[in-house]
């Protein structure tokens, strides 16, 4: 059966990394959907501030949504390399997966916001292609994980071993 992984993790907190290594792994061999790369490419102007970045995020995904579930119901895994930092998103996921009758698998990471905010502040200084949609300065990178909520059991989201057990970022 299929399985939609995604990913919880602050912004910096290595999710794409993670993602790509995810995809490769030879027990997993997903097909990847980095979220950095879809905004690359199809924004129309370089994300400054969070109302932006949400924006050209849902458009990316009403795009992403039919052909994930399609792809999972032909059997194939996926890696969603976004979506899993708000209830609202992951149920999103949880949807795509249970139209798919696939499974879903939720990955944790946790890494200090002093070493995030070092990888950010790398990120935007290299401009890395296809990761790079814009800077993600300190003051939009404290207003995103004001909105970032550690999955709670009520949300019936199957959850992989964070990288650190029993936390997630902001607990």
């Amino acid at each position: 059966m299929a399985t939609l992984h995604f990913i919880y993790g602050w912004p910096g907190a290595g999710k794409t990394t993670f993602a790509r290594d995810l995809g490769e792994d030879t027990g997993t061999r997903a097909v990847v959907f980095c979220e950095d790369e879809w905004l690359a490419t199809l924004a129309s102007e370089r994300i400054t501030s969070l109302p932006q970045y949400v924006e050209a995020s849902a458009r990316i995904r009403r795009l992403i949504a039919p052909l994930a579930t399609r792809l999972l119901t032909l059997g194939v895994s996926l890696v969603f390399d976004f979506a899993g930092n708000t209830p609202s998103h992951r149920a999103w996921v949880k949807a795509i997966a249970d139209a798919a009758n696939a499974d879903h698998l939720l990955h944790g990471l946790d890494v200090p916001a002093d070493e995030c905010k070092r990888r950010r502040h790398e990120r935007n200084a290299t401009r890395p292609a296809g990761l790079y949609f814009g800077d993600v300065s300190d003051e939009l990178f404290d207003a995103v994980v004001q909105h970032i909520v550690p999955p709670r059991d009520e949300e019936a989201i199957q959850v992989a071993s964070t990288s650190v057990p029993g936390r997630w970022p902001g607990r």
